[in-house]
C-alpha cells in the first residue's frame, strides 16, 4: 500500500477499540517499517501549563493536554503549524508536523504559528496499519490544517466524515449507540 502519511484516518463504525472509538487520527509518518500518528480529537481535562509548563513558550497553557494515543502515554508531543522548521520537525503535510525529539522548543516559537500538545501517539508495526485500512476499520480523508487545530475537538469525527459526503454523511449523523435510536 502506499503511504497514508499527512492523512487523516477516521475511525470506521465498526471500530470499537476504546482508544480508537470515533477518533480521527493525524498520519504524521507511515512507510515499510509501520506508521505514526496522533489522535485529534481526545482533549483532556488538564491544561498544558499544570502538566508540561517548559512548553508555555510554544503552546498555551491554558490549551487542554490532547490524548495522542495508547503508545508511551507519558511522551509529550509537540504538533504545530512552522514557519520554517528546518530539521527541527517532521512535517505531515504542507507546514503542520511534530516537533522532532531534542528540538529545543525556545528556539522554535517564532516558527510556529499554532501549537497542540499531546501525550502518548498512535502507532503501528510494519504492515499492520495497511492492514486495518484493508479492512475498514479506517476512512480516509487528505488532512487540513483546520483539523490538527480545530476549536471543536469533540465535533471533529463527525465534521470530516460530513465533509466526505455521500454514505459518509449517514454515517457522520449516527448516534454514538445506534441500538438507542
Amino acid at each position: 500500500m502506499e503511504s497514508v502519511g499527512g492523512q487523516l484516518l477516521i475511525a470506521g463504525p465498526g471500530l470499537i477499540d476504546p482508544n480508537f472509538w470515533r477518533t480521527v487520527v493525524l498520519v504524521v509518518e507511515h512507510n515499510e517499517e509501520g506508521a505514526f500518528g496522533v489522535v485529534l480529537n481526545r482533549p483532556s481535562e488538564t491544561l498544558v501549563g499544570e502538566a508540561v509548563p517548559e512548553l508555555a513558550e510554544i503552546v498555551d497553557p491554558d490549551q487542554p493536554l490532547f490524548i495522542g494515543g495508547p503508545v508511551q502515554p507519558s511522551a509529550v508531543i509537540v504538533l504545530g503549524r512552522f514557519e520554517d522548521p528546518g530539521e527541527a520537525a517532521l512535517l505531515a503535510f504542507d507546514d503542520v508536523g511534530v516537533l522532532r525529539a531534542g528540538s529545543p522548543p525556545e528556539e522554535l516559537s517564532p516558527a510556529l504559528r499554532d501549537a497542540r500538545a499531546f501525550v502518548g501517539h498512535a502507532g503501528w508495526a510494519a504492515g499492520q496499519l495497511d492492514d486495518e485500512i484493508e479492512s475498514g476499520d479506517w476512512i480516509l480523508e487528505p488532512a487540513r490544517a483546520q483539523d490538527a487545530f480545530c476549536a471543536e475537538p469533540e465535533a471533529l469525527w463527525s465534521r470530516v466524515l460530513a465533509r466526505k459526503g455521500g454514505s459518509y454523511a449517514l454515517v457522520a449523523r449516527m448516534p454514538p449507540d445506534p441500538s438507542m435510536n
